[in-house]
């Protein structure tokens, strides 16, 4: 079956950087057939999309990350990242990445990360 398996994540100080990894096992396709999405959910919070990367659109991030994170994504090892850079506080959360093609969703467990001095 599909499996989505998040890493990455951490403690890091204010200012620092992180790069997320969503390594996908299990499809059929190659990876550019799915839209690929980062989310991100913090307690108290509802869960909000972070960034996409799909061929239909491109990419796509929240007004809070953009010029901070970018998504990439590599088809010969299905594995999608997320380079997170000028880290604030009020991004710690945990990272969850997400697989969709057609009605089908595949969600990962999440990373966290923790932005801290």
């Amino acid at each position: 079956q599909v499996q989505l398996v998040e890493s990455g994540g951490g403690l890091v100080q204010p200012g620092g950087s992180l790069r997320l990894s969503c390594a996908v096992s299990g499809i059929t396709l190659n990876l550019s057939f799915y839209i690929m999405t980062w989310y991100r959910q913090s307690p108290g919070n509802q869960r909000e999309l972070v960034a996409e990367i799909s061929t239909e659109r491109g990419t796509v991030y929240a007004d809070s990350v953009k010029g901070r994170f970018t998504i990439s994504r590599d088809g010969a090892t299905n594995t999608v990242y997320l380079q997170m850079n000028s880290l604030k506080p009020e991004d710690t959360a945990v990272y969850i990445c997400r697989a969709k093609r057609g009605g089908l969703l595949y969600w990962g467990q999440g990373t966290q990360v923790t932005v801290s001095s």
